[in-house]
């Protein structure tokens, strides 16, 4: 062997080495990491609006449900998986080749989330700054917007709108009725706030999985200091508790209609941000005997118990505002997704008798903060694919990391267009929603039926030394996955042409849309191609090839069996 292929083998040994010996600095760190990276934005905006459509109180029952026998199951499946293999999703697909385009998809549907998620967070750090205002300036109404605004309610009989709304979409957004000419000009004031969220994004990976520990401590908690106190100041507002009554009270009939269920399930799925590699690769840098049991149920409930307390906000709040306003129907002002973060709340905000500006500064802080570590858990994902498959040829990880900052952040300026909006929802859908079920049932074919159930409850023995009950084995096998196919095949016999609020794509956007899809899934037969390709050698039928590239790989071995030997 020459002095080059030595020194070439010497490099990549410790290259291993840096890998696979870089974890938590404790517990709590990787515990923080994963609420932080759990809780994030759908808990905020999309719980409440979610509930408020289907059944109000009743959906509780079936969200509950869908948490025990799918948000814990792959949750648990998903740490235990990660702490074992102790790498990225994709070396966690060791497992089983065959299915390998799972965790490759999941790592470009995690690619396509980072970069959408970051323009939120420039538009929440925009209203951050503007809520430093003496008086906000979404509290009334401006002479530029003429006869459009009404000052009396979201929108009133003549369909006129808030202060809030028109300043969100004509002062912020300066949204476009439609794209159909193109996206227009980005905004340079929320470029200027898109740069600053992907320096922290940026800064944040670049020093690596102990820096992120610790900023998860603050990640972590700060939200819910701020959760309460939003709390505890929405219960003590006039008219709140009718609004708080309004959300819970139960419509019995609801749990009948399978649409509450399915809203349920998906819900579930995307709130605790499992299938998407991120999981898998924060698990990976824990301690291989670690317990992850009781981690797993203090994050699911802490998860839950966030959607819950925001919706007492959201509700509480709106009843004041419906009260102030003379409004009787409570869900008339009542917005989904970004009109519930930037119109409902802010509008809700500017009409508190006291310190409007500090209330205004608390939330929008509260949602970049979330927007942090949801987006710094998707750029770990991401950042340790690469490291596992390249080596040290992928650079020094500053340098990685700095280029994936540089790429998100130019990617992300799409989204700060005046048709950005459009955009952002064009990728979820087809980049992310869409193909996010069918890889979630892959994945969970790939552990409990090409694997197999026994041996994966014999890794968790051999890692943590507990057996896994009955309950456990079911869901993985099939209760978990029946329910997510019942759930996909609802969506695909129920799926519609999407739309902007009721605004048609044009023909171009549809097809960049199925483009962007078929990227994700076409992953599965391409890798499985590969897969089966590499048992070329093999002696034997068709059939035997085929089982032998389902198997687990020669590479694929427990954590601690890759520990450098001295």
């Amino acid at each position: 062997m020459s002095q080059q292929q030595t020194q070439l083998m010497l490099d990549n040994n410790k290259e291993k080495a840096q890998q696979q010996t870089e974890q938590w600095g404790n517990g709590l760190e990787f515990l923080f990491s994963c609420i932080s990276l759990s809780v994030g934005l759908g808990n905020i905006w999309r719980f409440p609006y979610i509930a408020f459509q289907n059944g109000g109180g009743t959906f509780v029952i079936p969200y509950l449900i869908a948490l025990l026998v799918i948000g814990r199951p792959v949750y648990y499946l998903e740490i235990s998986l990660g702490q074992f293999r102790g790498g990225g999703v994709l070396r966690a697909f060791d497992l089983a080749p065959l299915l390998k385009g799972v965790a490759a998809g999941q790592v470009l549907a995690t690619g396509a989330s980072i970069t959408y998620y970051s323009s939120i967070m420039a538009l929440t750090l925009r209203f951050l700054l503007a809520s430093f205002s003496a008086v906000l300036p979404w509290s009334s109404c401006r002479e530029s917007w003429g006869s459009d605004c009404y000052d009396g309610g979201s929108v009133n009989a003549t369909g006129k709108m808030s202060p809030a709304q028109l300043y969100f979409e004509r002062e912020i957004l300066h949204e476009l009725p439609n794209i159909d000419q193109g996206l227009g000009l980005p905004n340079w004031q929320l470029v200027a706030c898109l740069a600053v969220a992907w320096l922290i994004i940026g800064g944040v990976l670049i020093r690596g999985i102990k820096s992120s520990g610790k900023a998860a401590y603050f990640l972590g908690v700060f939200p819910y200091v701020v959760l309460l106190l939003l709390l505890l100041r929405a219960v003590t507002l006039p008219g709140a508790w009718d609004g708080i009554v309004y959300f819970f009270k139960p419509q019995w009939r609801e749990l009948l209609n399978p649409l509450v269920w399915y809203a349920a399930v998906t819900q579930v799925f995307f709130s605790l941000a499992i299938c998407f590699g991120t999981v898998i690769t924060y698990a990976s840098y824990n301690n291989f005997n670690k317990n992850v049991y009781n981690d797993i149920v203090i994050i699911t409930t802490m998860d839950s118990c966030s959607s819950i307390i925001a919706g007492c906000i959201t509700f509480g709040i709106l009843g004041n505002l419906a009260k102030q306003t003379g409004i009787t129907d409570i869900g008339s002002v009542v917005k989904g997704g970004t009109g519930l973060a930037f119109i409902s709340y802010p509008e809700a905000i500017a009409k508190f008798e006291y310190v409007p500006q500090m209330f205004a500064v608390l939330f929008f802080l509260m949602l970049f903060v979330l927007g942090i570590g949801s987006t710094v858990g998707m750029g770990s994902c991401i950042l340790r694919v690469i490291r596992d498959q390249f080596g040290k040829r992928a650079g020094p990880s500053w340098a990685l990391a700095g280029a994936l900052a540089a790429l998100g952040f130019g990617v992300s300026i799409v989204y700060v267009t005046p048709g950005g909006q459009f955009i952002v929802n064009l990728i979820d859908f087809y980049g992310v929603s869409f193909t996010a079920l069918i890889l979630a049932i892959g994945e969970l074919l790939a552990v409990a039926w090409f694997y197999g159930v026994r041996r994966f409850c014999a890794d968790i023995k051999f890692m943590m030394g507990i057996e896994t009950g009955w309950y456990w084995r079911l869901c993985w096998t099939y209760i978990t996955p029946g329910l997510m196919a019942a759930v996909l095949l609802y969506t695909l016999l129920n799926m519609n042409e999407l739309t902007y609020k009721g605004v048609a794509y044009p023909h171009i956007a549809h097809v960049f849309g199925y483009f962007l899809a078929g990227l994700g899934l076409l992953q599965l037969p391409g890798w499985a191609l590969y897969a089966f390709y590499k048992q070329r050698k093999t002696e034997g039928s068709f059939w035997e090839r085929l089982c032998a590239a389902s198997r687990p790989a020669e590479s694929w071995a427990p954590a601690i069996a890759q520990m450098p030997q001295d």
